[in-house]
């Protein structure tokens, strides 16, 4: 089964006291690389994390986003520097007793002084917020799993297509290859005819006619590309990561194309090798996206 290494999944899972948001992205990748950004209380859960989207994914660049809102996160306390206060409290009676001034220190001029006065705050640590991620993450996970399965199936459709192209215009060589056989042997009398009138050797002959055979011979290249492209279409009915094993497949399918057009030198053949390599590269740019 053929599995998108692009997706997406979100999910939020909440209590009374807090939400937790987990977001995960998978692009390509030519390996497994896990990127997570998590709160502080949250990093000792990053193993966590991977493993159980491990579980889902193989193959790809994976992105995960958790954010936590509510209350429960942070724990507060207020803070009071009680030498710093003292030390204020008497300056602002000695300011008034030596200039003779008048109002009254008010507890609004106290708590308005941040070094006087501060509330503190620690991220809380419980089992409870990790267990709250975790099931967000595994809904996350799967949510992402189901759209690079069926991003994987339009993948599919448009490998399949343009695989069977590649058969139609392979069907094509193989008519013509019969004919350019003959029109090498033609040119082969010819050669061997002006060989004969100039005197030259019988090793002259031998090596004329095995590289004829060996040039106009494409019937292996044929063969053990047809047998590539039956061995593709088995690895796509495979359940597990198929990227890999398809992309060098793509490449012994384009070295076989590639030999052909070299060995037939005939117009009519090349045409459908420049039509199989279109094709292939085409089929190329959807395997880089395939776990």
């Amino acid at each position: 089964m053929i599995v998108s290494m692009t997706g997406f999944g979100r999910s939020k899972a909440e209590t009374e006291r807090c939400t937790v948001t987990v977001e995960v992205k998978t692009v390509n990748h030519r390996f497994c690389e896990f990127h997570i950004r998590l709160p502080r209380q949250l990093l000792k859960t990053e193993e966590k994390i991977k493993k159980k989207l491990g579980e889902h994914i193989k193959r790809g660049r994976v992105e995960v986003f958790v954010t936590l809102e509510g209350e429960g996160i942070v724990s507060r306390r207020v803070h009071i520097d009680w030498e710093a206060l003292d030390e204020f409290v008497d300056n602002i009676s000695a300011i008034k007793n030596r200039y003779s001034l008048a109002g009254d220190l008010e507890i609004r001029d106290i708590v308005n002084r941040d070094d006087i006065v501060h509330i503190e705050e620690k991220e809380t640590d419980n089992d409870e917020l990790d267990t709250l991620v975790l099931t967000a993450v595994e809904e996350a996970g799967l949510k992402l799993v189901e759209m690079r399965r069926l991003e994987g199936q339009a993948l599919q459709r448009d490998v399949l297509k343009y695989i069977d192209q590649v058969l139609k215009h392979l069907s094509h060589v193989k008519q013509l290859a019969p004919d350019v056989v003959e029109q090498y042997r033609e040119r082969l009398k010819k050669k061997l005819a002006d060989l004969m009138e100039a005197n030259a050797a019988d090793d002259r002959f031998m090596t004329e006619a095995a590289f004829f055979a060996d040039k106009a011979d494409i019937s292996e290249e044929i063969a053990r590309l047809e047998s590539h492209v039956s061995q593709f279409n088995e690895i796509l009915k495979a359940d597990e990561p198929l990227g890999r094993k398809l992309d060098f497949l793509l490449q012994e399918m384009n070295r076989e194309v590639n030999t052909i057009g070299s060995k037939a030198n005939d117009a009519r053949i090349a045409r459908e090798v420049v039509e199989m390599k279109s094709l292939l590269e085409k089929v190329k740019e959807q395997v880089q996206n395939m776990e």
